[in-house]
């Protein structure tokens, strides 16, 4: 089974990556950028660049589309580079395709609160989309850099929907209809991105779930189940969003304004999904999946063959857009 993650956070090293390949996880959206801004980022890359080099055994980076199906076929988990936010370009737009040559597939516009491309889903007021912004999101389509708005505020995030011509996506989200939480997507939003050939990466967080810090796979199955009754069969897949390794420090960063400044949200500790407790544990959500008596083709779909197919169209070249 292909096994694709739209979000991972966790603490980059060996035991990591040796969890990530016993959880069977063919690739993965790998966060090297939150809230720092070009040199930190530029030095995160650098990390991974040296990563790549001292675990070769076990993972592989993703650049395309069809190295996803390659990493499983040689045994390694494909790590697709990924931001949460857009400060890492510093914004200068020529530095968009500086990053995707240097293998950055996947950027969200705002982490949470506002920079200079719009908003996020913490602030008071959501202004939308700025003009520098509509100008990143075009910059992002002509290198095919898939655009994420989990954590952007939900006017910046629709002017994004429809100012991208490429589809965008949620890659790790949960639907507000099991749960009020300032990062939920109402099935409006779940829908407006669908229709726009866009995408879903269900979270598995519990805070945002419905039974709250006691959520488990079960719970996280219920949020998938929902979200592919609202989006359809073909637009939905897991964006875990799993913090493994990660301690306290990390998440006292995450959730204060630009790692330093207002508390924006209190996690309750350090959430972590009954079930999904590493990134070996992949398994039990397929199990948690079979509950619902989901069919098989649908549960191989939702845990990656529709991100494969997805990434594919995010991804290919301009040309190809046409």
């Amino acid at each position: 089974m292909l096994i694709v993650d739209g979000l991972v956070v966790s603490r980059w090293d060996r035991t990591t990556f040796e969890a990530m390949q016993r959880g069977g996880l063919t690739a993965a959206n790998c966060t090297c950028s939150v809230w720092e801004g070009l040199e930190e980022t530029l030095r995160n890359i650098a990390q991974w660049k040296r990563m790549f080099i001292e675990h070769a055994d076990l993972i592989t980076p993703v650049h395309d589309v069809g190295d996803i199906p390659r990493a499983r076929d040689e045994g390694r988990v494909g790590i697709i580079l990924g931001w949460q936010n857009t400060t890492g370009f510093g914004d200068y737009l020529p530095h968009v395709r500086v990053f995707h040559e240097l293998g950055v597939r996947v950027a969200q516009l705002t982490y949470n609160t506002a920079n200079a491309v719009g908003f996020g889903c913490y602030e008071s007021h959501d202004g939308g989309l700025t003009d520098y912004g509509r100008e990143l999101v075009h910059e992002m389509n002509d290198v095919g850099m898939l655009i994420d708005l989990s954590h952007v505020g939900e006017r910046t995030a629709q002017d994004a929907i429809e100012a991208s011509r490429r589809p965008v996506a949620y890659t790790h989200c949960c639907p507000a209809a099991l749960r009020h939480h300032p990062r939920n997507k109402s099935d409006e939003q779940l829908r407006s991105i669908a229709d726009h050939g866009g995408f879903v990466g269900v979270a598995g967080v519990p805070p945002f779930m419905a039974r709250g810090l006691g959520a488990n796979v079960d719970d996280y199955a219920d949020a998938i189940a929902h979200v592919v009754d609202v989006v359809g069969a073909d637009r939905v897949g897991i964006g875990t969003d799993h913090i493994q390794g990660q301690e306290q420090a990390f998440f006292d960063w995450i959730a204060s304004d630009k790692g330093y400044g207002r508390r924006l949200v209190d996690m309750g500790g350090i959430p972590i999904l009954g079930g999904l407790e590493t990134l070996g544990d992949y398994g039990n959500l397929v199990v948690a999946l079979e509950r619902k008596r989901l069919p098989g083709g649908l549960i191989e779909k939702i845990m990656g063959e529709n991100w494969v197919r997805f990434l594919g169209e995010v991804w290919a070249p301009a040309s190809e857009t046409r």
